[in-house]
């Protein structure tokens, strides 16, 4: 005796061809890497991606700017919007001058108007490549036009910005800002305080009479927050060639290493396993 099998447990009957669609393969599947799910996945693309493309570009090491968006030429900080740009032409200008395959010394900003651009645009009209790393923000902040091609950076995640300023970064110049600069401007503090980064990064605070009036540093020691020694983690300057010597003095030059020369971190194993001397973690 035949038994026929119920229709409705017959997967393929009344199916045309089409009606089933080729299945996606995951990392080109747009809703699941835009999902809460694939957050990790976008993470680790804002690390590999930059790393990729500055290796091609041959970017060794940088020389960060921070300051306001909010600075323009004709304005009432307008002054600093030209020596950031006086400042990032000199420094390109050397940089350029410096032996070896790789590019060193670039110029990197956030890649915004303001100061950000003052420091892309003197790099540029030195003839020298530099970097823009961009955050995108509700009230869409553009990249500026002076960054070089192929290296302008697009961010989601704020920290995976900073990560990229301090990973790179030989020295720190921090102009007049606001919320922005003054978050930027602790973290490098805090990293070179905690002595989180193997390498020493110079830090100059630019425009002492801004810097003194909205941070009193010394009130921070007087209260026991920080240790007077603290003080001597950064430089006050006011005009870009004192910034530009000491940056030349502080900085000497190395031989070629790694493309691009990313500073590691410091733990406490470290220590133990030197004996009580800080190394740099693998």
């Amino acid at each position: 005796m035949t038994h026929k099998r119920p229709d409705h447990l017959d997967t393929h009957a009344d199916l045309g061809t089409d009606s089933v669609s080729d299945p996606v393969v995951a990392y080109r599947d747009q809703d699941f890497l835009d999902s809460d799910d694939a957050r990790p996945l976008r993470i680790i693309a804002e690390y590999l991606a930059p790393l990729r493309a500055l290796r091609e570009q041959q970017v060794r090491d940088t020389i960060v700017f921070f300051g306001s968006a909010r600075i323009t030429p004709g304005g009432t900080l307008g002054r600093y919007y030209e020596e950031a740009r006086e400042l990032a032409r000199a420094i390109t200008t050397w940089s350029m001058t410096l032996e070896g395959h790789a590019h060193r010394r670039i110029v990197c900003s956030g890649g915004g108007p303001g100061i950000m651009e003052a420091a892309n645009r003197g790099a540029q009209e030195a003839g020298g490549r530099t970097i823009g790393f961009n955050i995108g923000l509700p009230h869409e902040q553009r990249p500026n036009p002076y960054i070089t091609p192929g290296l302008s950076f697009e961010f989601h995640y704020f920290f995976m910005r900073k990560l990229w300023f301090a990973h790179l970064a030989r020295a720190l110049v921090v102009f007049p800002g606001g919320f922005g600069t003054l978050d930027e401007m602790m973290e490098i503090l805090t990293l070179a305080q905690t002595k989180k980064l193997e390498r020493d990064i110079p830090i100059l605070i630019y425009g002492s009479e801004y810097w003194k009036e909205v941070i009193n540093f010394d009130a921070l020691v007087r209260h026991g927050t920080i240790s007077k020694e603290d003080l001597q983690l950064f430089q006050f300057v006011d005009d870009p060639a004192a910034a530009l010597a000491i940056l030349q003095k502080s900085l000497p030059v190395e031989p070629d290493q790694a493309t691009p020369a990313i500073a590691s971190s410091r733990t406490r194993e470290d220590r133990q396993r030197r004996g009580g001397s800080l190394s740099e973690s693998i």
